[in-house]
């Protein structure tokens, strides 16, 4: 039989409680098991948040608003926001109608795109020879 009330939850913290300031006690840490890496890996680049800087990149580059490639384009001025920020993922032809409103051909988009994620996996081979993304080193994707 339980020993609290009924209707009354328990509550088990999923991180130690800091002490209060006054109280004098050290914060308690928990330690890392051994062998347990130090830092999360860093996150390779989605797709979305690649194409979305390219666009944002190019738009501001020729100086123009949101609110003026989203109607050249034909979409909606938060959708081209959100697609700037990589919080959507857009069909072949949202990308394609965004890189006509700036002057470009959806290939121009990509290959900017593209650009990008090689940069990066550049820079993670750079940073550590043993990275996945090693395996991009040296391959054009592009033709």
């Amino acid at each position: 039989m339980s020993t609290h009330a009924p209707n009354e939850a328990r509550v088990i913290p999923l991180r130690p409680h800091a002490s209060s300031p006054g109280s004098g006690g050290a914060t308690r840490v928990p330690q890392r098991p051994a062998g347990a890496p130090t830092a999360p890996a860093p996150r390779e680049p989605l797709w979305r948040d690649l194409v979305g800087d390219a666009l944002r990149r190019e738009r501001l580059a020729q100086e123009r608003t949101l609110k003026d490639v989203a109607e050249a384009a034909r979409i909606s001025m938060p959708y081209l926001s959100e697609l700037e920020r990589g919080l959507k993922e857009a069909s072949s032809e949202v990308l394609a109608a965004a890189a006509r409103a700036l002057g470009l051909g959806l290939a121009d988009l990509l290959s900017l795109a593209q650009d990008e994620l090689t940069r990066h996996a550049r820079s993670e081979v750079g940073r550590s020879r043993t990275s996945p993304t090693a395996q991009y080193d040296g391959l054009c994707l592009a033709a």
